[in-house]
């Protein structure tokens, strides 16, 4: 091979956002290369922001707008002066196009060739070259204008899986059971891929109902140099996008990872690889089918990170910058196993739907040693317009027994509040039997069911409630402006004690207190009887002894909204008025927006008359479509959106009269 020039990289354009733009921001200071970040109008408060040493705005608000829009990135690379491009995950990142015109004009792609992302872009393209490595392959085929879609699918067999050829992330796919399924799911994969990718090509894929979802990280350089850094198994998924990920997996032995490497291995020799990729295989016992390359650094990658002790973005900028790699396969072990668990804006109780919003609280845990990958802070707004992931927690232990212990208790530990989150339903993923068995396929989720909410003990109610009131009562008497001398709870009189009403989801709590002359507090939840004392009070929380018990809370009050955080994890109270609130009429028959989003299709008309589940919209939030179907047959009295409206959660979309 001929020599390869070495080019230092001096400053870093990210093309990308939130938790990867300031995990690839992280190393390139610590090697000593500045940063450039690019923003979307909705990211420009966003913490990467503010972690690069300088910012280009793009001027827009959607993927299409910003992220997406290769003449604005180069145009924020041309005026930055950055001499790199790091293209995070997602995006851009598997964009050959954009990769050629970084290096056209004289940029450093940090990536793949141009010939390799796009040998492996075309999701078809590449499982033919795969079976030319000999590398086993599922059967598919491409849904090509014109073609019969539905004797396509009866020739692969059923399942089928519906996939974008382009991109990733669960996005463009489904999984299709029977042929009446096909055309809405291939309709709806196209749109979704369109809009995500700005690529709706689809093909068709035989679908493995119960199997393991395993991948090969390899890293190669520009001389030649080639190696894998053992696997990740990613099965534990919803809606085809990972939440929980781990290496090594505990499916796999010795054997059978030396199979699996060199498989990967002959994937990456037969498209001349270098830089960060990942090789992912469907896994039955010990058989394995290729999936994808994908061209990139992976969300998951951390769980390598951790057990090989090598930073695969510092790799990566190394490599792009002509060193070579410095070791071989015989280098490298395994040390540990590490669990990566992913905290999305979403409703696991809602069939895990986004729920964007604005995190109020957010505070890492900090009892043991836990890597947080995070794009957000106390305050930040996770829009409608992007991935609702929140950040990515990791932990790193002697077995795979104690690193999922270790993790669920972090995330237990973790503050998060104020949006919903799918943190206690990880909690309940890594304390399931079947998990800690490593019986981890998937169809995971939908087999083992793990609790999608945590159900609030009693104790933890009561004790939250009381933090509450009695926090509200020190704040109050904090801010007094007479009588501050006076000790709080003196009376001239014998008084009736204070009386506040929460609502904690289903559940009303009725708290009452009285202070004592000796600055206790005589408390009374749902009849009953607590004695409390308090401690300390600061402006995060409160440290209380409750019935010789003590508990260290924090509490956050905003409005009628209590927000508190302690041992077993967090509980949010609504404070209810003192006398009653003549709210407005529901309409009957009224279906609302499960989440504030974009309406791309109605299918009714007012007037029409429809069946239970038919189709009635729908909505795109969070690059995910969801539809809107009817819950019983019946007319459609009022059509309150049309097709580009944007909506809010709760805000009514249809009136259906049910037929009687």
């Amino acid at each position: 091979m001929a020599d390869v020039a070495q080019k230092p990289i001096t400053r870093l354009l990210i093309a990308n956002r939130g938790e990867i733009a300031r995990r690839i921001i992280r190393t390139a200071h610590e090697m000593g290369i500045a940063t450039v970040a690019v923003y979307a109008d909705g990211d420009a408060a966003a913490p990467y922001v503010r972690d690069a040493d300088s910012a280009m705005a793009l001027n827009g608000r959607t993927s299409a707008e910003t992220y997406l829009d290769v003449d604005k990135v180069l145009e924020a690379c041309k005026r930055s002066g950055a001499d790199a491009v790091h293209p995070g995950y997602g995006f851009l990142s598997e964009n050959a196009a954009f990769a050629k015109a970084v290096m056209a004009a004289g940029m450093t792609w940090v990536g793949p060739s141009v010939e390799a992302i796009s040998a492996m872009g075309d999701k078809l393209s590449a499982k033919r070259l795969m079976e030319a490595a000999d590398v086993p392959t599922l059967p598919a085929r491409e849904l090509a204008p014109g073609d019969d879609i539905a004797q396509a699918a009866k020739e692969i067999g059923y399942p089928v899986l519906v996939k974008a050829s382009a991109g990733g992330g669960g996005r463009g796919m489904r999984v299709v059971e029977a042929e009446v399924e096909l055309a809405d799911a291939v309709d709806g994969a196209r749109r979704e891929a369109g809009a995500a990718f700005g690529d709706d090509t689809l093909f068709l894929e035989r679908w493995l109902t119960s199997s393991r979802h395993v991948e090969i990280q390899i890293l190669g350089d520009l001389h030649g140099n080639l190696v894998h850094l053992f696997e990740r198994e990613c099965s534990i998924q919803r809606r085809h996008q990972k939440i929980i990920e781990e290496a090594p997996s505990p499916s796999v032995d010795p054997a059978l990872r030396a199979r699996m490497g060199e498989a990967a291995l002959s994937a990456a020799r037969k498209i001349g690889y270098a830089s960060a990729g990942t090789v992912e295989f469907l896994l039955d016992g010990q058989d394995f089918w290729f999936l994808e390359v994908n061209t990139r650094l992976q969300v998951e990658h951390p769980v390598t990170e951790e057990i090989t002790g090598l930073d695969l973005v510092r790799e990566q900028l190394r490599i792009a910058e002509g060193e070579e790699l410095g070791y071989g396969q015989d280098d490298l072990s395994i040390d540990g196993h590490a669990i990566e668990a992913r905290i999305y804006a979403e409703d696991p109780g809602n069939d895990f739907l986004p729920a964007p919003g604005t995190v109020i609280a957010w505070k890492p845990d900090t009892t043991t040693n836990a890597r947080f990958d995070a794009g957000i802070e106390s305050g930040s707004e996770i829009g409608v317009e992007f991935d609702p992931m929140i950040a990515k927690v990791i932990v790193k232990a002697r077995s795979r027994q104690e690193a999922a212990r270790r993790l669920a208790r972090v995330l237990e530990n973790t503050r998060l509040q104020g949006i919903n989150n799918n943190r206690d339903f990880l909690v309940a993923t890594l304390r399931a039997p079947e998990f800690i068995a490593g019986d981890t396929t998937t169809d995971f989720i939908e087999r083992v069911a793990p609790d999608r909410q945590r159900d609030l003990a009693t104790a933890d109610l009561h004790h939250s409630a009381i933090a509450a009131v009695i926090f509200a009562q020190s704040q109050r008497r904090a801010a007094a402006r007479v009588l501050g001398s006076v000790s709080s709870g003196w009376r001239n009189s014998i008084m009736p004690p204070e009386r506040v009403n929460f609502r904690s989801g289903e559940t009303e709590i009725a708290v009452t207190y009285r202070t004592r002359r000796n600055g206790t507090f005589e408390t009374t939840v749902d009849e009953k009887q607590y004695s409390v004392a308090m401690f300390n009070l600061d402006k995060d929380g409160i440290d209380l002894e409750i019935d010789g018990r003590r508990v260290d809370l924090s509490v956050t009050g905003i409005g009628s909204q209590w927000l508190v955080h302690g041992p077993g994890g967090g509980v949010e109270l609504k404070e209810l008025p003192r006398f009653p609130d003549n709210a407005q009429a529901e309409f009957t028959g009224g279906l609302v927006a499960p989440m504030p989003g974009n309406v791309t299709a109605t299918h009714v008309e007012e007037g029409a008359t429809v069946e239970m589940g038919q189709l009635l919209l729908i909505l795109e939030a969070m690059k995910m479509e969801h539809r809107i179907t009817a819950p019983v047959a019946g007319t459609v009295t009022q059509l309150r959106v049309s097709v580009g409206d944007q909506v809010d959660n709760g805000e009514l979309l249809v009136v259906l009269e049910e037929t009687e």
